[in-house]
């Protein structure tokens, strides 16, 4: 079983088992899951689960995974679902039957707005992506072709690449139709029938007056996007008050005729001349706000545009996005809002040099900061920046001088965007646009992602820390490997004490052959499997971990408890030779303080090997920490080196005494 799998695995359990579980679903970075009774999730223990970045309990609860491992938990999470016999056709039949219910949490008309617009356009970012990238490529092409150093090939697939590219934003408001009838209850082909009208070509046949506004001519495509969500909608009520009110014999020939008949006549006489001056008046607006007062709005912009992302509501903008490329060609907005990533970045950057002793949070940053800089946040909001507070401040107001720039750039030198929807950072540079060429555009943008780098990096470096916040964290109160270092030197110190009452009898002999056994029953497994770097990197020394399937642990060693801590969760053993052996139980155990632990010896006790030390329940262990793997590890390696390793037919190790010592350490 994969590490994914078992997170899924977990996570299927902390959420309150199959039968709480209604769907799930996965976006770029959130594994999505509609949920039957929220009060059976245990929202501490999923959090400290190792992989999991945060969680965020809204219309779905949403478990933030980060890019690329989000699929691949989805997909384990599926499987455990298959396996426990919660098939597809369940999921759904039940995620209907709830959904009503779900939705009273939150139940605002705001919020409801928002979900209702994330949820018809989110499907449809892979597709702006791609069909953004090849336009893009595209435009390239057309670049070369018009220096006139191209082969001829390449002039040849010009065309295709266009059509490829358009062909999607070209239809666009039919996607759009169909994801909003499914939302607002109606039938998604009666969506994109009524939505279709807008972007035939026949439309630009239809004429007629209306008073005050005179003639009014349409043109295929005006309206867009909004006038599809207004279509779809209204079509969706239609067929939804006719239901149960249409004999069954006749019902689906006159429902389905009726609702597009009627929303097919409102779209052709009302909402493309509606939707088409909201469109205008969104397109002209934006242009206006960023040749006026591009710096200050950019800067407002760059500065809230996290919080929304933190809650999920960014997505309520995607609408915007799309009338602007629709409009001119490319969307302002975007790249704007693409600057409080690099505000992000600056800020977990110095977070990386202040907190210098916080090895834990310095290696959660390395591994976030490449996605971060290729556009997804969620990682360096969720396990950086927003757990520490104040330094999440300090990236919106990186991010804000990141957004001041780009903003000042559209007021001074010219309007850029980008010619899609979907992705930001470094990775948003193939779609970027502007009036003033593509080079124009990257090199805006680029401008504006350095000044958010570097303000976010010198704001929070520099006021991104209290003095009580250093303190708590650059001593690393919360890593496992200090509080390990912590069970050495205390293990150490003990045996010390040890070696001065015991005199000679500490002495070993060189040559001398001691086995190490396995401290509980389990499966033996590797120190460098172990997910923490201060047992796999051999900081502690060397050794053995145990996967238990037994709350009995006992003494690896016949010796004397060393060290005993009162959470119960570490011991030391030192023999009479001198060896130092460390049994750590689990990752992350002493945070639960001893609860789930009993302690049936104390230190100082004399200690056969196979004695029991601790009693651990491990089903109510289990959830609440990292790991059960249990390291073993020999401190004083240098004395007892290693020499011989088993994983199975007897004791894991082996070791061998260097040198008679009165103290292993001396």
């Amino acid at each position: 079983m994969s590490a994914n799998d078992d997170l899924a695995s977990e996570l299927l359990k902390l959420l309150g088992g199959p039968g709480n579980i209604a769907g799930v679903e996965n976006c770029m970075t959130r594994m999505r899951v509609s949920l039957v009774d929220h009060d059976l999730v245990d929202d501490g223990a999923i959090t400290s689960l190792s992989g999991v970045l945060g969680v965020v309990d809204d219309d779905t609860y949403q478990v933030v995974l980060g890019p690329g491992k989000v699929t691949k938990v989805t997909d384990g999470f599926r499987r455990a679902l298959g396996a426990s016999g919660a098939d597809a056709e369940a999921l759904a039949a039940r995620g209907a039957a709830i959904k009503a219910g779900q939705k009273q949490r939150n139940n605002t008309p705001f919020k409801n707005f928002i979900r209702k617009i994330a949820n018809i356009f989110v499907p449809l970012i892979p597709a702006l992506i791609g069909a953004g990238i090849v336009a893009a490529v595209r435009g390239l092409l057309v670049n070369w072709v018009t220096v006139g150093t191209a082969p001829e090939f390449v002039e040849a697939v010009v065309p295709a690449l266009t059509v490829i590219g358009s062909a999607f934003f070209a239809f666009l408001p039919i996607f759009a139709g169909i994801n909003a009838a499914k939302e607002f209850g109606g039938t998604p082909a009666l969506g994109g029938a009524v939505a279709a009208i807008i972007v035939f070509a026949g439309i630009s046949d239809v004429q007629y007056s209306l008073p005050v506004l005179g003639e009014i001519v349409l043109a295929p495509g005006q309206g867009g996007v909004i006038g599809a969500i207004f279509a779809a909608g209204l079509c969706a009520w239609i067929e939804r008050s006719l239901r149960g009110k249409i004999p069954d014999a006749i019902d689906i020939l006159v429902t389905p005729t009726l609702a597009l008949l009627i929303s097919g006549l409102a779209t052709i006489f009302v909402f493309m001349f509606v939707a088409g001056n909201i469109a205008s008046a969104i397109g002209t607006g934006a242009i206006w706000l960023l040749d006026n007062s591009g710096l200050l709005a950019g800067f407002v912009l760059g500065g809230l545009f996290l919080p929304l992302v933190m809650l999920g509501l960014h997505q309520a903008l995607i609408p915007i996005h799309a009338t602007l490329i629709e409009q001119v060609g490319f969307t302002p907005l975007l790249t704007i809002l693409a600057m409080a990533g690099a505000g992000q970045v600056g800020a977990a950057l110095a977070i990386y040099f202040r907190l210098n002793r916080n090895r834990s949070l310095r290696t959660t940053i390395k591994g976030a900061l490449p996605v971060g800089i290729l556009g997804v946040g969620e990682p360096l909001i969720y396990a950086v920046t927003l757990p520490l507070g104040r330094p999440f401040l300090t990236a919106c107001l990186g991010g804000a001088v990141g957004g001041a720039v780009a903003g000042a750039f559209n007021q001074f030198a010219g309007a850029f965007g980008a010619t899609a929807i979907g992705p930001s950072g470094w990775a948003l540079l193939p779609l970027l646009q502007s009036d003033n060429g593509q080079g124009y555009a990257i090199l805006a943008y680029v401008v504006g992602l350095l000044a958010g780098y570097i303000s976010g990096f010198l704001i929070t470096y520099f006021w991104g820390f209290t003095p009580a916040l250093l303190a708590e964290h650059n001593a690393d109160q919360g890593n496992e490997e200090n509080k390990l270092l912590g069970d050495e030197a205390a293990l150490e110190g003990a045996a010390a004490t040890a070696a001065e009452a015991g005199g000679a009898s500490m002495a070993g002999v060189a040559g001398q052959r001691i086995d190490v056994l396995a401290p509980v029953e389990g499966t033996v497994i590797r120190l460098s499997d172990i997910e923490d770097e201060a047992f796999s990197a051999g900081t502690m020394g060397d050794g053995f971990a145990v996967e238990p399937t037994s709350g009995d642990f006992r003494s690896p060693v016949s010796g004397t408890i060393t060290a005993l801590f009162p959470t119960g969760h570490a011991f030391g053993v030192t023999t009479p030779e001198g060896l130092e052996v460390l049994v750590h139980i689990g990752l992350g155990t002493v945070d639960l303080h001893g609860e789930g632990f009993d302690l049936k010896r104390a230190e100082g006790d004399v200690v056969e090997a196979g004695d029991v030390i601790v009693k651990v329940d491990l089903d109510a262990v289990r959830a609440r920490v990292r790991s059960l793997a249990t390291p073993v590890v020999v401190l004083n390696g240098a004395a007892f080196p290693i020499v011989e390793r088993r994983s199975q037919g007897g004791p894991p190790l082996t070791v061998e005494a260097v040198a008679a010592a009165t103290s292993a350490r001396s």
